[in-house]
């Protein structure tokens, strides 16, 4: 339906063209390379193993409602997609240290939480796999609050979820719609939203007499970009952050097209993920707006170019993308 093309406000739709040309600056008090939004060249940042990242203080009131298993484990076992996609979860230079926005946001949590934090990647699949069975307390794999999964898992939001249509530089194209992937080559990452988003387009195009998409499936990042540059496929659609970030670091893309990750009449949520009724949510919406409110969230936003994202308030199992057909 027309309805799912989700337009943003003008304010937002700004920041996130200012995330198009993020370039990099040091930051002398700790030693990072922060991504910050501005004109210039290619972007710079800090992939070395030593990310010397925010931190802050424990609070021994939010820690204690830690459940008590996990307080008396001393670790807080986190599970991230093993896929690199930066600037979410990739891996530093040394190939085996986990970097990026959502490592960075754990490690904070668990400094209020009084916990060590333990990043296990695996396969997107896996991820709930290992929620469903115990193996890992929480997720912040850029994991989006929908419905469906509410049914299964608890949320505590960190991050608004917009997805990004990416073309090659100087396409001139221009996603508003629908109609504008009409007959267009267009790579998607399988059993994700934005799947869930383009196949309902492509539904649509259908219906309205218009040709479908040509959907395609890569197995990784490299993958898909090497078929962009190629010509093999017209458009990439993932999440902004990386559309964002790889155009900025590469200079051979562009962000054509911007949606909310819910759909036109909801703004899409990114949350720290738990198996349901597991106690977590709430420690860790209370740790999230601890670090709101004391300026580290935002740091951390600003340092990997996202601070167009950043919400207010963690919200515990706020309305989510509708289900199909509702």
């Amino acid at each position: 339906m027309a309805t799912l093309v989700a337009r943003r406000t003008t304010a937002a739709a700004l920041a996130i063209a200012g995330a198009l040309v993020l370039a990099a600056c040091a930051n002398p008090t700790d030693g990072t390379t922060d991504v910050s939004a501005t004109t210039g060249g290619k972007a710079k940042v800090n992939t070395s193993p030593d990310q010397n990242r925010v931190t802050t203080g424990r609070v021994d009131s939010i820690a204690a409602e830690v459940p008590a298993k996990i307080r008396k484990r001393g670790t807080l076992e986190l599970v991230a997609s093993s896929g690199s996609a930066a600037p979410l979860t990739f891996y530093a230079t040394d190939n085996k240290t986990v970097i990026g926005v959502e490592p960075d946001l754990a490690y904070l949590v668990a400094d209020v939480l009084g916990l060590k934090p333990h990043i296990n990647t695996v396969s997107w699949e896996n991820i709930f796999v290992g929620l469903d069975s115990g193996k890992y307390d929480a997720g912040l794999s850029n994991i989006t609050v929908t419905e469906e999964r509410k049914e299964k898992y608890d949320f505590a939001t960190y991050r608004e979820d917009n997805l990004a249509f990416e073309a090659k530089k100087g396409s001139g194209w221009k996603v508003t719609g629908p109609k504008d992937v009409a007959g267009r080559t267009v790579a998607v990452g399988s059993g994700t939203n934005q799947e869930k988003l383009l196949v309902e387009w492509s539904k649509e195009n259908k219906k309205a007499g218009r040709k479908p998409v040509d959907i395609k499936y890569y197995q990784n990042d490299s993958d898909t970009y090497l078929a962009l540059q190629s010509g093999r496929i017209d458009l990439y659609l993932g999440p902004n952050p990386t559309a964002a970030y790889h155009a900025a670091t590469t200079g051979r893309t562009e962000v054509v097209g911007t949606y909310s990750g819910a759909g036109a009449r909801l703004q899409g949520l990114i949350a720290a993920t738990t198996k349901k009724d597991s106690g977590l949510a709430k420690p860790l919406a209370d740790a999230l707006d601890h670090v709101i409110e004391n300026g580290t969230y935002a740091k951390v936003l600003k340092r990997w170019g996202l601070s167009s994202e950043a919400v207010k308030t963690s919200e515990i199992n706020p309305p989510g993308l509708p289900r199909t057909g509702s």
